[in-house]
């Protein structure tokens, strides 16, 4: 049986995703076609030979409707027989498109695959797609008679569920970004970002290069002084038992970027002459309940690990996706993992979320520090939007 690889990944820095912010300048397909076109300089593959592109994109409207992977495929200037397309698991969405790319190599069907993803939050806005429209249809309202609750209520009700004060919440947070601030001062990311060409406040063309969401002098203390944003009076009214400790510095920011991954079996890997930098160990993905939908990742995790026959012990790093600090340290509790190989070179909360491209670029981020610290397996996580999760073990290679 063959083995689905990734030969080489990368991401773009991390853009505040609001106006004014890094990359808000930038068209998604364009930033996405940047991105590609840097896979393709970065190995040397000819993209005739690339079977398909799978791309994650929560917001498919505006600027990212239409096919937003085909669409760079030809900005990027690759050839018209290559085809792409994009697709929506939400947050999860970019690490659904490595499965379905590493799914593809392992069945045959494909020999190489480009999967990524692109979120540019600054000029298709969060939910922008909906314009007030009823996505759930009366079946669901039906089933959920009281009404299902955005994911910042759902990380409300995770946080109280699992007994974790306004302060803890605060701490992980500060600590997420401590880490990735230490981690870029010594270097950490340079291997897994790319810079992007953008025009900045003086219109000079300069590079973006560096992350732009990291507060390295970030405190529990300053996060403390920060107001609660989702005790409204109505969600107030239905969940009396909530002291709303969510704020805007214990969750992920809105963020701007792009990021793709090359992948191919072992053996055409070989047959090209590159390097393999891990393999595809096993795959998960869960539903949860859509109240807690927050929770998916402790299931996916459970699926996964029952899946490959591995334990948490035999993990050497974790990457569960950071949308809100309640997330990763109520998955910790449920797994009984080890903190200190939880996100340890800081998380979403300070390298930012671009929803559909967050999963390829946790994917970086993982490949990275098991080369780093000369680990074998690590594990991917991440929650998603009505209550999913996908789960992923990577194996490094050489």
């Amino acid at each position: 049986m063959t083995d689905a690889v990734i030969v080489d990944i990368i991401r773009t820095p991390s853009g505040k995703g609001k106006p004014g912010g890094a990359l808000s300048g930038t068209h998604p397909v364009d930033l996405l076609a940047h991105t590609l076109r840097t896979l393709v300089e970065r190995t040397g593959i000819d993209p005739e030979r690339i079977d398909d592109v799978i791309i994650g994109c929560v917001d498919q409207g505006g600027e990212q409707a239409l096919n937003v992977a085909r669409n760079a495929v030809l900005g990027a200037g690759w050839p018209e027989s290559v085809p792409a397309t994009t697709i929506d698991r939400q947050c999860g969405s970019s690490q659904q498109a490595l499965h379905f790319a590493a799914q593809g190599v392992l069945s045959g069907a494909y020999d190489i695959v480009v999967a990524g993803g692109v979120e540019s939050m600054s000029r298709v806005p969060m939910g922008s797609p909906v314009a007030g429209a009823d996505a759930l249809g009366s079946a669901v309202r039906e089933r959920y008679p009281e009404g299902l609750v955005n994911q910042g209520v759902s990380a409300e009700l995770i946080a109280n569920k699992w007994g974790f004060d306004r302060a803890t919440l605060d701490e992980y947070a500060a600590r997420s970004h401590r880490l990735a601030a230490e981690t870029a001062a010594a270097g950490g990311f340079a291997n897994e970002l790319i810079g992007v060409p953008v025009t900045d406040a003086e219109g000079n063309q300069v590079e973006f290069s560096a992350d732009e969401t990291v507060r390295g002098s970030t405190t529990a203390e300053k996060l403390a002084g920060l107001p609660t944003v989702f005790g409204t009076e109505k969600m107030a009214a239905r969940f009396p038992e909530l002291d709303w400790r969510i704020t805007p510095g214990n969750s992920s920011p809105l963020t701007d970027g792009a990021s793709a991954s090359l992948i191919m079996s072992a053996e055409k890997a070989k047959e090209l002459g590159l390097t393999p930098r891990a393999r595809f160990h096993d795959f998960a993905v869960a539903g949860s309940d859509p109240l807690f939908m927050l929770t998916g990742p402790i299931p996916a995790t459970e699926k996964v690990l029952a899946r490959s026959g591995l334990g948490m012990d035999d993990l050497d790093v974790y990457e569960v996706n950071e949308a809100f600090a309640s997330v990763p340290l109520a998955w910790a509790a449920e797994l009984k993992a080890d903190p200190e190989k939880l996100n340890p070179r800081g998380g979403a909360i300070a390298l930012g979320h671009p929803l559909g491209a967050s999963g390829v670029k946790l994917m970086a981020t993982l490949v990275n520090t098991l080369e780093a610290t000369g680990g074998r397996y690590g594990l991917q996580t991440m929650c998603e939007g009505g209550g999913m999760a996908n789960a992923t073990i990577i194996e490094r290679l050489g």
